[in-house]
């Protein structure tokens, strides 16, 4: 039997006092467990991406791609566990106890994990008070920083049938703050955020479902941002149809940010409207309308979620660095919303140096930051492939040790295989890079990146006229997305790689629109121009690109090794005549 060893997060959980609960009603008591599985612990687990591995009678072992999912995943499960047994007798509640590890685990070929991870998480489980979450120091680690729960370091503990003694934390679920900080001075954990229930504007019976499938599926969605806190579906639904002030729910439920919504029909048309509030202060933070043709339901509700899950990404983002700015003493996270806020402004050479140095503060302060490490990533690989004459073989180098790092740490994180993939494209490994880039679109649908960079890559290995139609899907599931201004150059540069430089200026241009500060637009569009004759005009979009990156030149655009695909060789020479046109210096 084929079996594979890896690092995993992995939860084990069982019922306190099962066996006398189902002593006293077995029929009752089972019923109950098997509703808690299907609607509170299974849809949880899948939120916070994770996968059940197998079942233990009362109890159940889980696997999650990293600790601060499996943490947050056990937090509300015992959170939405507290409400249920609020007014239910003692020798009634159902009560969870649960244990969460970071360690080595075997896979066997049938999916099932075995070996000191899976049985540390288990002994853990078993020392935990009811309603508590015991981690070990290897779990505790990586999520200390994002905690806002009591914790009880109960030192080093000896487990059963573990040989050397495990040093042990307790979350005292419901109980905030860490050490003895009161519970009014805890603070929202970030990107914090409940989806309240859309309203069904007109009351139309029939409309309910898709109104709740957006509801529910967008839960599902934001739940994929990095460092999202999202509320379960079952909470959020307790507020369906009720009159309740945000900032009231905010101190409920602990949390920074709320989405509520409306959908309504009009004819043929949907239109869903959709606001951001700031939970504290009942502050609009951002609106927005969607409005689509109704023809099948089902297909526009995945585009509107898609749509919305990638706006608010980057809005969060924003509003997350304007939050850190202002932080008197910022940690890990905040110096990481700060970077990817540089990030997101687009590649310049001080937008890139800022973002990696917020990337490297936040790393500084805590070498686990997962999202850090990508981050800064994300910046060398975007300025290998921005300003090619600039070291960009050692950045490449930097961007594949940094998402190589991530990978081994959390293996089904999409944004390290979304980076991965795209060192491997730009360094003539196109093909891995699409492999890549769908492993990243399997883990997250909404990635619409992956989808204009799997065109990137076919254009790489001379199939040039499949690129546009990966970016259309790109720009259709993030169509203001704050890469636009690069969708919009890879259909240019392979329009003007297949010799149709008429329709590479319609592309280069509408990126031009959405980022003037990028040199390689202005250099694409000024070779595309000049192809055409329109020669005027291509040197004062070549005059642009210089004065962005006075180090370009036809000899920086020859030694990248994009590609050494022959059919994309040949192609090349059509931007290379055109660059030369237009008076890009040779040396």
């Amino acid at each position: 039997m084929a079996e594979t060893r890896k690092l995993a997060a992995i939860l084990a959980a069982d019922v306190v006092g099962f066996s006398r609960l189902a002593g006293a009603d077995e029929e009752r008591t089972l019923a109950r467990l098997r509703a808690l599985r299907s609607d509170l612990v299974d849809p949880t687990v899948g939120v916070h991406n994770g996968r059940v591995v197998k079942r233990t009678g009362d109890g159940l072992i889980a696997e999650f791609r990293s600790v601060v999912e499996a943490v947050r995943c056990a937090v509300e499960v015992q959170n939405e566990m507290r409400d249920r047994n609020a007014g239910v007798s003692e020798d009634q509640k159902i009560q969870f106890r649960i244990g969460v590890h970071l360690g080595d685990v075997v896979e066997e070929s049938d999916g099932d994990l075995m070996g000191d991870g899976v049985n540390i998480a288990a002994r853990l489980e078993g020392i935990a008070k009811p309603g508590a979450i015991c981690l070990s120091e290897d779990a505790y680690r990586q999520v200390k920083q994002r905690l806002d729960l009591r914790v009880t370091d109960l030192g080093a503990t000896s487990l059963k049938n573990i040989a050397e003694p495990i040093h042990v934390y307790s979350l005292e679920v419901g109980q905030h703050g860490i050490g003895q900080r009161a519970p009014a001075e805890s603070a929202p954990p970030r990107l914090s955020i409940i989806v309240l229930p859309f309203a069904n504007i007109g009351g139309d019976p029939e409309q309910e479902y898709f109104v709740d499938g957006v509801t529910e599926s967008l839960t599902t969605d934001l739940s994929r941002i990095a460092g999202s806190f999202v509320i379960a579906r079952n909470t959020a639904f307790t507020y369906k149809g009720k009159a309740i002030e945000v900032t009231k729910i905010g101190r409920e439920l602990n949390i920074r940010y709320a989405l509520e919504g409306s959908v309504q029909r009009g004819g043929n048309r949907m239109r869903v409207n959709v606001q951001l509030i700031d939970a504290q202060s009942g502050n609009h933070l951002w609106a927005e309308r969607f409005e689509r043709p109704v023809t099948d339901l089902f297909e526009m509700q995945d585009e509107i979620v898609a749509r919305l899950a990638n706006t608010l990404n980057a809005q969060l983002v924003a509003v997350e660095a304007r939050r850190a700015d202002r932080a008197p003493t910022p940690d890990s996270m905040d110096f990481y919303f700060q970077g990817m806020a540089w990030l997101n402004k687009g590649i310049t050479p001080e937008n890139a140096t800022n973002a990696r140095g917020f990337f490297e503060r936040a790393l500084a302060l805590d070498p686990t930051n997962v999202e850090a490490l990508i981050g800064k990533g994300m910046v060398d690989v975007n300025a290998a492939i921005s300003f090619p004459g600039d070291n960009g073989a050692a950045r490449f180098a930097a961007a594949e040790k940094a998402a190589t790092e991530a990978l081994s740490v959390a293996s089904d994180h999409p944004l390290a295989h979304l980076c991965l993939g795209m060192v491997l494209a730009f360094t003539n490994r196109a093909a891995q890079a699409i492999a890549e880039f769908e492993r990243a679109l399997a883990l997250d649908r909404n990635l619409a990146g992956a989808h204009a960079l799997i065109g990137q890559s076919k254009l790489f290995m001379g199939r040039g006229e499949e690129t546009e139609a990966h970016v259309q899907e790109s720009l259709r599931l993030s169509p203001r997305d704050p890469w636009t201004y690069v969708r919009g150059l890879i259909v240019g540069f392979a329009k003007s790689a297949l010799g149709r430089p008429d329709e590479a200026i319609f592309w280069l241009r509408r990126s031009i629109e959405s980022n003037r500060n990028y040199s390689l637009s202005h250099f694409t569009l000024a070779g595309a121009l000049a192809n055409l004759g329109q020669m005027e005009e291509a040197r004062s979009e070549m005059a642009a690109g210089l004065a962005l990156d006075p180090q370009f030149t036809i000899a920086s655009f020859r030694s990248t090794t994009w590609s050494d695909n022959p059919i994309y060789l040949r192609q090349s020479i059509n931007l290379i005549e055109g660059l030369r046109k237009a008076g890009l210096p040779e040396e």
